[in-house]
C-alpha cells in the first residue's frame, strides 16, 4: 500500500484543503448535513494545527490522501462530560481532531489510530451525532462511548475514549 504518516507542513495546505472538501462531501452524502459547516475547518484552522505541530498527513504512494490533528491534553472542551464519564480522567491523553480523507482510500481511520496509539495509549475523540461513519469506525476500533461534551460554541458532540495496554 505504501502509506506514510508524517507531520504536515504549510506547503501541504492546498492538498489538505482538497482532502477536507472531499471529506465534507462524504459527510453530506451520508446524511451528515450539520458538521463541518460555514467553512470549517478553514485553511486558518489547519494552518494553526500545523504551526502548533499538531497537523499530520497520510501519503499513499506519494499522494496526500488524508489529514488529521493529533493534540496533546488537556482539551478544554473535555473538562466536563455529561450523561457519562471518561474511562480515565486522571492520566494524560491525546485527542484526534479533523480526520479527513478521500472516499477512494480505505482503512484510513484504522491506520491513523495505529499511528496514534504508537504515540499514546490513551486517546479521546469526539464526533457529531450525525456522523454515523465516524461512530461506526470508533466502535469498530475499540473505542467506548463515554458521554456528551460541548464545544466552545455550544455545539454537542459524542465523546469516546480508548485506552490500550
Amino acid at each position: 500500500m505504501g502509506r506514510v504518516i508524517r507531520k504536515a507542513g504549510l506547503g501541504d495546505l492546498s492538498d489538505i484543503m482538497m482532502v477536507v472538501e472531499a471529506a465534507r462531501m462524504i459527510m453530506r452524502s451520508s446524511g451528515n448535513q450539520h458538521q463541518w459547516v460555514a467553512g470549517y475547518p478553514s485553511a486558518q484552522v489547519i494552518s494553526d494545527d500545523i504551526e502548533r505541530d499538531y497537523g499530520y498527513v497520510m501519503e499513499q504512494e506519494g499522494r496526500l490522501v488524508a489529514y488529521f490533528a493529533f493534540v496533546p491534553s488537556p482539551e478544554p472542551t473535555y473538562a466536563r462530560i455529561y450523561q457519562g464519564w471518561w474511562l480515565d480522567s486522571e492520566q494524560p491523553y491525546h485527542v484526534v481532531h479533523r480526520i479527513a480523507s478521500y472516499p477512494d482510500v480505505h482503512q484510513v481511520f484504522s491506520d491513523i489510530m495505529d499511528f496514534c496509539f504508537s504515540v499514546d495509549k490513551n486517546i479521546r475523540i469526539d464526533t457529531h451525532r450525525d456522523n454515523t461513519i465516524m461512530q461506526h469506525n470508533l466502535v469498530k476500533t475499540g473505542f467506548s462511548y463515554c458521554g456528551i461534551i460541548y464545544l466552545a460554541n455550544g455545539d454537542e458532540r459524542l465523546a469516546y475514549q480508548r485506552i490500550v495496554g
